[in-house]
């Protein structure tokens, strides 16, 4: 299970949104930070793709953690970021860096991702990006 989630971030961090979706459940229910829940794999998509456009980040420090029946797992992160076009609602993007903690929670579905919830401090990311 631990290998699933490790698949997922390393497409997360190629940039390769396929292989992420290779790692989901047809049904994946994807709880966003600060955001509405998306269910299935397009859904995931289109919020990849609207991510790669506004940002593009690399999470590091990687530590991933399992329950022992493998149902569930949580993952504990740094994202390291460059705001790459302005996102509706947040700061004006000229290209700021930043750099917080993260963490993800996952179910599993015959060893596909079933359920990922992902959270951040979205106000200590707006006042990294507004510093500058």
């Amino acid at each position: 299970m631990t290998d699933t989630i490790a698949r997922y971030f390393a497409a997360f961090n190629a940039g390769d949104t396929d292989a992420m979706l290779d790692c989901l459940d047809e049904q994946i229910a994807h709880h966003v930070n600060e955001g509405k829940i998306r269910v299935g794999k397009e859904k995931f998509a289109e919020f990849c793709a609207h991510m790669s456009h506004c940002y593009k980040e690399e999470l590091t420090d990687m530590v991933i953690f399992s329950s022992e029946d493998g149902t569930r797992a949580a993952a504990e992160f740094i994202v390291n970021g460059t705001y790459l076009a302005t996102d509706e609602g947040l700061p004006e993007a000229k290209g700021q860096t930043y750099r917080l903690p993260g963490g993800s929670f996952f179910e599993l579905k015959d060893g596909k991702i079933s359920r990922v919830t992902t959270y951040y401090n979205l106000a200590d990311w707006i006042a990294q990006v507004s510093a500058g």
